[in-house]
């Protein structure tokens, strides 16, 4: 496993390497890449060059001069990635919370790039309508809220960053076995200055902004208008919400042929690490088809 840097749309991005092989781009959220840590040396073995960066903005990746972490720049990176690493048409991408839309739109956006694509936890766009109103559902997003008030820079940098410890804790399932303690570490020291953390919370500023969220002028409804048209993995913890095993019939039933998915028994929305042999052991059965 090598640590390397890389430029790409003119940041200098820090990434994670092992294997040889097709390439498969592993893209994080706002969590930490140590996620894959998991993944990553079951694809070397399997035969795959796997690749995991560090996303704009977060250490120790250059903060972007402009400040942007809206999407269809993530979505840049993530392509320019393929194309400054060298990968082929056989590139595998996979993605995990803000990855995760990053992959949705990276594939549609660019499908001669990625030959199969592999989504955990965040489903389509329109998939987030579903109960929408629901008062539990809008209180296990409190966080798209709280992070566009300003003071929420200095609320979540209290105490060691405690916010980001809840935050974890509100969306991981209580699985057995499981320590999150060096995740959320990671993920802290990922926003380790007031700029990277401003940065972090700037994703659903900019993305999920309060005078267009859920108006036809929300910019991501434009940027996630199609699903990818490769055979696509969706992968999802039944103790995540978003996703029941209904849904997830109609999710699968939407993508191209050759796509399938899975709700992963336990899991939260962590399941990378949460339950790291299924999901590992789904995502080299599809890969392998």
């Amino acid at each position: 496993m090598e640590h390397k840097r890389i430029t790409v749309n003119g940041l200098d991005l820090a990434y994670v390497e092992a294997g040889e092989g097709p390439l498969v781009l592993m893209l994080h959220g706002f969590d930490t890449p140590r996620l894959y840590r998991y993944l990553l040396p079951a694809l070397a073995e399997a035969g795959y060059r796997g690749v995991v960066p560090t996303m704009r903005g977060f250490a120790p990746s250059q903060v972007p001069s402009d400040g942007s972490m809206r999407l269809p720049d993530l979505i840049a990176d993530a392509n320019g990635l393929h194309e400054a690493l060298g990968g082929g048409s056989d590139a595998v991408l996979i993605g995990h919370d803000w990855g995760g839309f990053t992959a949705w739109g990276a594939a549609a956006a660019a499908p001669e790039r990625w030959a199969k694509v592999v989504v955990n936890d965040v489903p389509p766009l329109e998939f987030y309508d579903r109960n929408s109103a629901d008062p539990e559902r809008i209180e296990r997003y409190v966080h798209f809220y709280f992070f566009q008030m300003a003071i929420a820079d200095q609320l979540v940098a209290a105490d060691n960053l405690a916010y980001l410890d809840w935050l974890w804790n509100h969306w991981t399932g209580t699985v057995p076995g499981y320590d999150s303690t060096e995740d959320r570490k990671a993920m802290k020291e990922g926003l380790n200055t007031p700029e990277r953390l401003h940065l972090g919370l700037e994703l659903y500023r900019q993305n999920f902004p309060a005078s267009t969220f859920g108006t036809p002028d929300w910019e991501m409804i434009r940027v996630l208008d199609k699903l990818p048209s490769q055979p696509t993995l969706y992968l999802h913890g039944t103790e995540d919400p978003v996703v029941d095993a209904e849904t997830l019939a109609e999710l699968v039933a939407m993508l191209p042929p050759g796509s399938d998915g899975a709700m992963i028994e336990g899991a939260g929305h962590f399941l990378l690490s949460e339950k790291p042999d299924e999901v590992n052991e789904r995502i080299l059965a599809f890969l392998a088809r």
